[in-house]
C-alpha cells in the first residue's frame, strides 16, 4: 500500500512538473517566495494586527482567500508562458514571467517585513534592483 501511495504522489508531482516545463531555479524561487509572502502576510494580520487589507488590521478570511486566488493566477500565467514557449520554440518566456512575479513577491515581502518593523538589509534591496533591471522594469 505504501508503494502505491508513493507511486501515485510521484506521478502527480511528475505531471505537475511537466505541465510547468520542469523545475527551473526561477520557478522554485517563485514558489518559495509565494509561500513566504502568504505566511508573512498572515503574520502581519494575525500577530501584529497591522494588515492594511482589513478594517481592523487583523485576519480576514476573505482577504486570505483573495491572496490564495492571486497566487493561483500567478501560477496560471506561468503555465501560459510555458505553453507559449512551446508554440514559439523558445525556452525563456517562462523564466521571464517567473522573474517578473519574483520581483512582485519580493516587494510584497518587504512591505510585510516593514509592517512588522523588520529592517530590510541592503543586499536584499540591491538584489531586487538587479532583478528589476533583468526583467526590464
Amino acid at each position: 500500500m505504501k508503494e502505491m501511495v508513493c507511486t501515485f504522489i510521484g506521478a502527480i508531482a511528475a505531471a505537475i512538473a511537466a505541465a510547468f516545463g520542469g523545475w527551473t531555479p526561477a520557478l522554485t524561487t517563485l514558489i518559495v517566495l509565494m509561500f513566504a509572502d502568504y505566511i508573512t502576510g498572515f503574520m502581519v494580520a494575525a500577530i501584529f494586527k497591522r494588515s492594511p487589507k482589513s478594517e481592523l488590521g487583523g485576519v480576514a478570511s476573505t482577504v486570505g482567500f483573495m491572496g490564495l486566488c492571486k497566487k493561483f493566477v500567478i501560477l496560471f500565467f506561468v503555465l501560459v508562458a510555458v505553453r507559449l514557449d512551446g508554440v514559439m520554440g523558445t525556452t525563456y518566456l517562462k523564466d521571464v514571467v517567473c522573474i517578473a512575479y519574483i520581483i512582485n513577491e519580493l516587494v510584497s515581502l518587504i512591505e510585510n517585513a516593514g509592517l512588522m518593523g523588520v529592517p530590510i538589509p541592503a543586499p536584499i534591496v540591491s538584489a531586487i534592483d538587479i532583478l528589476k533591471q533583468r526583467s526590464g522594469e
